[in-house]
């Protein structure tokens, strides 16, 4: 009978406590559920964002060798058009990458491949061998993380 006594007396607080607590349960959900809609908000205008650089590339043909394996850059220097577009795309990268180390959004499964793949490419290694020394140290140590098997195929 003592918990029934006491229960009578201090049902109010009982009571301010439930709700309380419901109250801080319904917050941090709230929290939780606009972090995730921030997140895939933040997801959403990154592909807007590289969805509008790469239809540079279908707008301006001129922009078409930079996705050519045999473009050699020896004999037919790379543009300035060509070496924007190229430090655009650098600079999307970094943001992206930036934006994944601080948690605004899920890492992306294959942008390590996507990485290797385009700077395997003629042009777009030439800039970056020219502009990375102008990158944070953090993010050229991911982008040459990512290409191993770069660094291997250039070796004699």
């Amino acid at each position: 009978m003592g918990s029934n006594d006491w229960i009578a007396h201090n049902w109010f607080s009982l009571l301010q406590t439930a709700v309380v607590a419901g109250a801080l349960f319904l917050i941090a959900l709230a929290f939780f559920l606009e972090a995730r809609a921030r997140r895939v908000g933040n997801l959403i205008q990154l592909t807007q964002a590289h969805r509008d650089l790469w239809e540079r590339m279908y707008s301006q043909p001129e922009l078409s060798r930079i996705l050519d394996p045999g473009a050699d850059v020896t004999k037919a220097a790379v543009t300035p058009e060509e070496e924007v577009f190229v430090i655009f795309l650098i600079l999307h990268l970094s943001t992206t990458f930036y934006a994944m180390r601080s948690g605004f959004f899920q890492k992306l499964g294959g942008l390590r491949n996507d990485i290797e793949r385009f700077f395997s490419l003629p042009i777009p290694r030439a800039v970056w061998a020219r502009v990375k020394d102008l990158q944070d140290a953090p993010f050229v140590r991911f982008v040459e993380r990512c290409l191993p098997s770069l660094e291997r195929s250039v070796e004699p």
